[in-house]
């Protein structure tokens, strides 16, 4: 693994919005890991008569095949594939849902220094709301950009010109934060001039590599003075 590369201080007078990803940014992605790599293999499993192995490699080579779509993110769209009720299992392992620690005196601290506050998530509508409801963070937002709503995923370039269209920006005097590389490198391409990145994703799992990005521990390293 490289060398994680330090998040200098951010000149908040630089900032006008403030763009912020959803899970593994603000929200804990160890219930997004444990329920896409292991609860619903499992239960697809048990449906389908597989071995936790079987079932496992199935679902995995199903990833693989929309990954970085749209699809990939589509509740609707795995519960079409699957033929099961996708946001029905996320609720029976809703207690998992968890806000990264320092995020709402983050979210505050914004608020107060009066930049434009937007989540812009890839989730589907329908387990952002869900997210959104057990956690109370939709309250701290300007404006919520679901992915699905633009017809394309952060991943692409063109999403941010979409965006443009639904919640006007200066890309040199945005902040930016994701723990998706595609997504901050399309954000890059575009122009955004404040990127970060986020060190650990998953607070049971390890660092992650954030490529050439400045990664943030936790928002504390954001946090205007």
């Amino acid at each position: 693994m490289s060398t994680l590369p330090s998040a200098a201080p951010l000149a908040w007078e630089s900032v006008d919005s403030v763009f912020l990803d959803m899970d593994g940014t603000l929200l804990d992605l160890h219930f997004d890991n444990h329920f896409w790599l292991e609860y619903l293999p499992r239960r697809y499993g048990d449906i389908r008569g597989l071995d936790p192995a079987q079932a496992r490699a199935q679902m995995m080579k199903r990833y693989a095949g929309v990954r970085g779509t749209l699809d990939w993110y589509c509740l609707d769209y795995w519960q079409q594939e699957l033929g099961m009720d996708i946001i029905a299992l996320k609720r029976e392992m809703a207690h998992l849902i968890a806000v990264h620690e320092h995020v709402p005196d983050f979210l505050a601290a914004v608020q107060r220094l009066g930049r434009r506050l937007v989540l812009v998530t890839n989730a589907h509508r329908r387990g952002l709301d869900l997210k959104l409801t057990l956690t109370a963070l939709g309250g701290h937002f300007h404006r919520v950009i679901c992915a699905h709503e633009l017809g394309r995923p952060k991943e692409d370039l063109r999403f941010w010109d979409c965006l443009q269209g639904r919640e006007p920006f200066d890309p040199r005097r945005t902040l930016f934060v994701d723990d998706n590389l595609d997504v901050l490198r399309s954000a890059d391409r575009y122009g955004i001039a404040h990127l970060r990145a986020v060190r650990r994703p998953d607070s049971r799992a390890a660092d992650v590599d954030t490529g050439e990005f400045a990664a943030i521990r936790d928002f504390r390293d954001l946090m205007p003075d």
